[in-house]
């Protein structure tokens, strides 16, 4: 008997998958218990052989292409109706998905679409003994751990960026592209795309989905550049708090907060940042909490694992300074 395969909804930019796909990817192989990993894409076009080679190297066995009728999957009626129409077809174990703004839509809908249940920015997914999976979240701020699972249907769950680190398969595999017919309803056909544009990407690691952010506070009065060079020696990315970006200092996109993005590197760094609770609720999940501030009193203390009580502007070129030397070396 063929086990049921564990069906990953990969995003795509530019033809090719984007590297949160590539992480739930290898969530979804880590449950998948020996079974096959599927993927659907979701785009006008199916994917080119660049695309299926990368599919492969993340042990992906198939890949389905719902037909969408000219339709504009970033519609969520219509990515919606589509994995819905795989779902049937395939009779998924699980479907996970990455936990962006579209993603959580789309797990919420998918949901309702096959009357079960959904769970968003998941840090991570296991099989537990009974055989049911269960994802692992933080709620309340961060700070609460929770384990939730799905107890009808077929769990829906969409793992957050960078919660999991992405690893090719053991054995990359040559993926057969099976093209899935669609009837979409009316709601699905309501509303129609007039005109789009993408933002291209500009080459930096997005704040989200970075593994390392340097994020800088008040206390580097509007200056970014040992904030920038710092983050660019990590391979990282550079936030901001609100204060920052209220001065015009960077902008809204940067803002790391309430109002602004939740991150959950590997490693962040407050740069004279003071620790406001605004703040801090959109970096509580990071795994390594690094401060530096001028104030031994500073909230953001009680949340670093390595606290430094000193000038950002003395503090972060001898930071750079080791770095450098220890890529050379």
């Amino acid at each position: 008997m063929t086990q049921a395969p564990v069906l990953v909804v990969v995003d795509h930019q530019d033809g090719m998958p984007t590297p949160p796909s590539a992480e739930v990817l290898t969530a979804a192989r880590g449950i998948a218990d020996g079974g096959p990993v599927a993927a659907v894409w979701l785009g006008a076009e199916a994917p080119g052989e660049a695309a299926l080679r990368e599919l492969g190297r993340f042990g992906v066995a198939a890949v389905h292409v719902p037909d969408l009728g000219g339709l504009a999957p970033q519609l969520a009626p219509v990515a919606t109706e589509a994995v819905a129409a795989v779902v049937a077809a395939t009779g998924p174990r699980a479907v996970l998905l990455v936990s962006t703004y579209a993603g959580k839509e789309l797990a919420a809908g998918l949901a309702v679409a096959l009357g079960s249940g959904a769970i968003v920015d998941a840090d991570g997914v296991q099989v537990r003994p009974d055989g049911t999976l269960a994802a692992a979240k933080t709620a309340f701020a961060s700070t609460w751990d929770t384990v939730c699972a799905v107890t009808r249907g077929v769990p829906v769950i969409a793992l957050r960026p960078t919660a999991v680190t992405a690893e090719p398969a053991a054995q990359p595999l040559e993926p057969q592209v099976l093209p899935v017919p669609v009837t979409f309803s009316e709601r699905a056909r309501a509303v129609t795309v007039v005109e789009r544009t993408v933002h291209p990407r500009t080459g930096e690691v997005p704040l989200t989905e970075a593994q390392a952010v340097v994020v800088g506070g008040r206390g580097t009065d509007g200056d970014f550049t040992a904030v920038e060079e710092l983050a660019a020696l990590l391979g990282g990315a550079v936030g901001a708090t609100r204060d920052v970006t209220d001065e015009g200092w960077r902008e809204h996109s940067a803002q790391v907060g309430q109002t602004g993005a939740t991150i959950a590197p590997r490693l962040y760094i407050g740069v004279g940042v003071s620790g406001a609770v605004h703040h801090t609720v959109g970096m509580r999940a990071a795994q390594t909490i690094v401060a530096v501030n001028t104030d031994p009193e500073a909230p953001i203390f009680e949340l670093a694992d390595f606290g430094v009580v000193g000038d950002a502007a003395e503090v972060l070129p001898q930071a750079i300074e080791v770095l450098r030397r220890h890529r050379e070396g």
